[in-house]
């Protein structure tokens, strides 16, 4: 079962999230990088910080790379407008590389209809928002669901929703811990989602590390979101919890060589081999 699941290459999401610290020459960069290493989509996102930022946290203040400055001015710095994005459009376009935005509120939803993204995703800390669900299933468009923040009734509540849109979904495995512990990661809920829920099931992944999320394709996982950055050092919440080039070649060259690695379980004798085979054995 599993050697036919992982012939079959997983769709790619590199997500940039906020990992662009508000710059789009940042994001250009990050959008080569993921091109570079045939990631599928490029991922972002968008928010209403009038709605997504509660009134109590406005005002702490934060340190930060343009000083110390409230939390909702730091958020502002780093939210892209309806400009920025069709600047990541156009550039997208251009290196021929799709991308898509998870909106944080229903405000941002509709905004980013503009785009008519391929996909829809629903972001962990999301998944109770019923009002929201409803506005993106009724769009009726393929949707991304991430399972983290919440327990199995939260998901069935979510899937229910979007089973009475009649909207298509792709359930994400995810821990949303930022870098996420490697035992932590509980990469058997993805079969377990598989079966409890007869639909195909991704893996969004916040560790650190390359291997997990290799295991999480092998395990059943039909789509691969990783967050990426330029430089896993630099300043920014997710930062930590991505993967730096390295790591971006480490799990791509091992995803996109696999099916030659696995060839198709028919034994053979090369030609290659029995000429080797003429040194060793002695006897014939």
């Amino acid at each position: 079962m599993i050697s036919n699941l992982i012939l079959k290459k997983p769709i790619l999401i590199a997500e940039i999230g906020i990992n662009h610290n508000g710059s789009i020459k940042l994001v250009k960069k990050l959008i080569d990088l993921a091109k570079k290493y045939k990631f599928d989509f490029v991922k972002f996102q968008k928010r209403d910080l009038n709605i997504c930022i509660p009134n109590d946290q406005k005002n702490i203040l934060r340190q930060t790379p343009w000083g110390l400055i409230s939390y909702y001015d730091y958020k502002k710095k780093i939210e892209f407008n309806l400009d920025d994005y069709r600047e990541i459009d156009n550039y997208c376009k251009k290196k021929d590389i799709k991308w898509f935005a998870s909106s944080w509120d229903k405000k941002s939803q509709v905004l980013m209809r503009k785009f008519n993204f391929k996909f829809n995703k629903i972001a962990s800390a999301m998944i109770t928002n019923t009002e929201f669900l409803e506005l993106v299933a009724s769009e009726k468009k393929t949707t991304l669901i991430s399972t983290g923040m919440c327990n199995l009734s939260d998901i069935k509540k979510a899937v229910g929703i979007f089973k009475k849109k009649n909207c298509a979904f792709i359930l994400m495995h995810c821990v949303s811990t930022y870098p996420c512990p490697e035992n932590n990661l509980n990469l058997l809920m993805i079969q377990k989602l598989i079966r409890i829920f007869k639909c195909k099931v991704g893996y969004s992944g916040h560790e650190s590390t390359v291997s997990p999320t290799i295991l999480a394709w092998h395990l059943g996982a039909s789509v691969i979101e990783r967050h990426i950055t330029l430089d896993r050092a630099m300043w920014g919440t997710d930062q930590s919890a991505s993967l730096a080039e390295e790591g971006i070649k480490n799990l791509t060259s091992i995803i996109y060589k696999t099916p030659f690695m696995l060839g198709d379980g028919i034994k053979k004798f090369s030609r290659i081999e029995k000429n080797i085979a003429k040194k060793f054995r002695y006897w014939l």
